[in-house]
């Protein structure tokens, strides 16, 4: 029911021109069309430039490979034993000291750092594994540098 005796517009005019956003905001004209163009957009983004700017490669970081306790243990070409701490042995403290090492790609203990273990062994077994010596990991024919975990146990004899 529209037209000029109901004082209503057909639905295909619309009071004050278009007011839709058939293609993007701000389309049409009259009340409703000011205040869609008065909406501020944001800014475009900045243009970037066809010549592509030569930057360095980053450098690429060469973590550790991971290798079980087991797996390192078979590469161990020399083990020096720790020298059990006199306090040690006269307060009857033994135990086990878990170590983490980083091996170097020569087979060297590069990087040593105690996991757990009593306080008055930790010392020998650090100075002890410093001077271990592993035969190399090798990744696709090439030696690496991996991480593994070291125990060192003490024990009292009786």
């Amino acid at each position: 029911m529209s037209g000029p005796e109901t004082g209503l517009a057909p639905p295909s005019e619309s009071v004050g021109g278009e007011i839709g956003i058939p293609g993007g905001l701000g389309t049409g004209t009259g009340l409703i069309g000011a205040f869609i163009d008065a909406i501020p957009r944001p800014a475009p983004p900045p243009r970037q430039d066809t010549v592509a700017q030569s930057k360095p490669p980053a450098p690429v970081v060469v973590k550790p490979t991971p290798v079980s306790s087991g797996v390192q243990a078979a590469k161990l070409i020399r083990q020096v034993n720790p020298v059990y701490p006199p306090l040690a042995v006269s307060a009857r403290i033994s135990g086990t000291v878990r170590l983490a090492a980083i091996v170097a790609r020569d087979g060297t203990i590069k990087n040593l750092q105690v996991v757990s273990g009593h306080p008055l062994l930790t010392a020998a077994a650090v100075e002890a594994v410093k001077q271990w010596l592993y035969r190399p990991t090798l990744l696709n024919h090439e030696p690496v540098e991996v991480i593994t975990q070291i125990d060192v146990n003490f024990t009292l004899s009786r």
